[in-house]
């Protein structure tokens, strides 16, 4: 599968960190983290379906998750791997954990849905065909965009995306996210793994990162206080800063509500 890959920074460091972006986006998203990381190998991927990722290949999480793999096995050699995905790209992230439960050294996990939405099959098709008009409003992108925590300095970028996405693809990319699951062995991944989520985030999401807190012992959990959907764009030195820290000292953001294991 042909897929969209920049790199950047210090392409001999020791580190190499993979960003993934969200649903309905692309590698632009993680612009203030790649700037921020630029002493680490730096790599963003546009999944298939967004942004430049245009081939032909109809996106799946369990497709996407192979590609990247694919990815990492030509570009990073004898490195340590962290991995970063939001949203879609932190489903696409979990996938690669349960296909290669040894290769990642760490993953960060932010607002990953893992709790299927029940009849989602069912409302979806109705939902989209009756939504899909907007999508191509101007007035609606700035909606959807406000949400997101994109500014302006993004929204052209996200508008034009938002413009070119088909039908057929938004139900497909919807459906892969609202149907999505902890995969069984999940328990056995041996990836160092922080799960976030937004204290303004959707019941789903919360519940989704508890989950995921208790299948695996190498998990730890945090809230992020004050945010909803979008911590990486939203708060750019916070995420920043937590990921460093994370990563460097084993130290969480004291503002931060540590999940506790079920």
């Amino acid at each position: 599968m042909s897929l969209y890959v920049e790199q950047s920074g210090n392409l001999d460091a020791p580190t190499c960190l993979l960003f993934l972006h969200g649903g309905g986006v692309s590698s632009w998203m993680w612009d203030k983290q790649v700037t921020h990381f630029k002493h680490y190998h730096c790599i963003t991927i546009d999944l298939p379906e967004h942004g430049k990722s245009q081939s032909g290949i109809k996106f799946t999480i369990d497709g996407a998750a192979k590609s990247i793999l694919q990815t990492i096995d030509h570009l990073v050699h004898n490195k340590s791997m962290v991995v970063i995905g939001f949203s879609l790209g932190a489903q696409v992230l979990i996938q690669m954990l349960h296909l290669q439960p040894n290769l990642i050294n760490f993953a960060i996990i932010n607002s990953a849905l893992v709790k299927p939405v029940s009849n989602a099959e069912k409302l979806l098709n109705p939902m989209i065909r009756f939504s899909y008009p907007f999508i191509q409003k101007r007035w609606f992108a700035k909606i959807q965009a406000k949400t997101l925590y994109i500014n302006d300095q993004y929204f052209e970028k996200y508008y034009e995306e938002s413009r070119n996405i088909t039908q057929n693809t938004l139900i497909r990319v919807l459906s892969e996210n609202m149907s999505f699951s902890i995969p069984h062995g999940f328990s056995n991944v041996s990836t160092k793994i922080l799960v976030t989520y937004g204290e303004k985030e959707k019941k789903l999401i919360k519940e989704s990162a508890k989950l995921l807190v208790a299948s695996n012992l190498n998990c730890q959990g945090i809230m992020i206080p004050k945010i909803g959907h979008g911590a990486p764009i939203a708060i750019p030195e916070y995420f920043n800063s937590m990921i460093e820290n994370w990563l460097t000292k084993n130290q969480l953001p004291y503002q931060s509500e540590t999940l506790i294991k079920l």
